[in-house]
């Protein structure tokens, strides 16, 4: 039976972390819930698109439009079996919403499963206990503010990802292969080649 996942987004989140990562989920039978805070489904966010481009850091590009599917004041965490929080430029302000707070903080009390990519662990950081001991991939950029969290950060290839119990964390979109497929293996989908 498929699972019922959270994905937490803001305006400019990373538009491959949320597309590629609903389309997988979906083909696999699992339902994805993408929400904003004081966004109603039916309504767009926009996304940005963060290249690697031989620069001393990445740029940043407009991504595309993104209808969300899920009222935001309408979310009970209790109802989800995981929550995934995509990266971007959205964590950076989500994280200072105690709405934002109260669901995160709820997977990590009732120990679900949290999925972060690139720059979603700060929504992660803004919960006190959340990452306390936890081994964690982001995007090297977040290192500090890991280790200031109480976590410990790991520096997974940028293709790779990070399993902690039940904390899937990878760099960024480039690690999407790998972290989804961590992110099954954590909510028990087997996928079998026929």
């Amino acid at each position: 039976m498929g699972k019922k996942i959270l994905m937490l987004t803001g305006e400019f989140s990373e538009e491959y972390e949320i597309f590629v990562f609903e389309q997988a989920m979906h083909a696999v039978g699992h339902t994805v819930h993408v929400v904003c805070p004081d966004k109603k489904a039916g309504e767009v966010i926009k996304t940005s698109l963060h290249d690697f481009e031989g620069d001393q850091t990445y740029t940043e590009k407009p991504g595309h439009l993104y209808t969300l599917n899920k009222t935001f004041a309408e979310v009970d965490p209790a109802d989800y079996d995981a929550v995934y929080v995509a990266g971007g430029r959205g964590p950076e302000y989500i994280r200072i919403d105690p709405r934002v707070q109260r669901i995160v903080r709820h997977f990590h009390e009732v120990d679900k499963p949290i999925f972060t990519i690139c720059h979603g662990v700060q929504v992660l950081m803004a919960v006190d206990g959340v990452l306390e001991g936890k081994r964690v991939a982001a995007l090297q950029y977040c290192e500090p503010e890991v280790r200031l969290a109480g976590g410990i950060y790991v520096d997974v290839e940028p293709t790779g990802a990070c399993v902690d119990g039940k904390l899937v964390s990878a760099k960024g979109w480039p690690g999407l292969a790998a972290f989804m497929r961590h992110c099954l293996e954590v909510l028990g989908t087997r996928i079998e080649h026929g």
